[in-house]
């Protein structure tokens, strides 16, 4: 027990620093709890840990094709870094806007259906060949290969929800009525450099 205890906390910490490291979908929950608000930004970290949850199932099963398969792993990049580039560029093109309590997309047309904003949370994620890799790896490297079934599952249920509760804590904390009234005057750049570094990203992802 006391093994697969160390395991758990090897692989645990090693996620977790993973997790606070600012990437895409960190710059797509900031600039959309911008837009539309924390509660509804709740669709988009759904969508996140969902393509995180299907990765560690790949993972978790040993389906190991886009790591063996470079056709099908250059396809995922190149579609992923596309769908970077079309986020960030329609946080460029958003107009400017007060923030709201909890706002909802009045200002800037109508709000975006909750399931539409899943659908956004759980492509940005997924076409993100970093997410196979890292995973892949993950549990290639820390979890030994005889570690049970079912302790693995509970490994990755714990990483599920760590992602979850971090990206659902990163809306929170950017769409609480205090950061919201701080953060009046700079919504607008907020947007913008969350636009343009998801283009910076998928420009670098595409030509790499």
């Amino acid at each position: 027990m006391s093994k697969y205890l160390l395991e758990f906390g090897t692989l645990a910490i090693a996620h977790f620093l993973a997790l606070i490291s600012p990437g895409p979908d960190f710059f797509l929950i900031v600039g959309t709890t911008v837009r539309e608000g924390r509660s509804r930004t709740m669709g988009v970290c759904v969508g996140i840990a969902a393509a995180n949850g299907l990765y560690i199932l790949f993972a978790l099963t040993g389906f190991a094709i886009l790591k063996s398969n470079p056709i099908v792993f250059e396809t995922v990049k190149v579609i992923g870094a596309l769908y970077l580039l079309y986020l960030g560029t329609m946080l460029l093109k958003a107009s400017q806007r007060t923030l709201g309590a909890d706002s909802t997309g009045q200002g800037d047309g109508p709000a975006k259906p909750w399931d539409r904003l899943l659908r956004m949370g759980f492509l940005s994620a997924v076409f993100n060949p970093k997410n196979a890799i890292f995973y892949f790896s993950l549990f290639a490297v820390i979890v030994d290969k005889n570690t049970p079934q079912a302790i693995q599952a509970v490994y990755g249920v714990w990483m599920v929800c760590a992602v979850l509760c971090w990206d659902l804590l990163i809306a929170w904390t950017i769409g609480s009525e205090r950061v919201q009234r701080y953060l009046n005057c700079y919504t607008h750049w907020i947007e913008k450099g969350s636009g343009g570094i998801l283009i910076i990203v998928g420009g670098v992802l595409l030509f790499r």
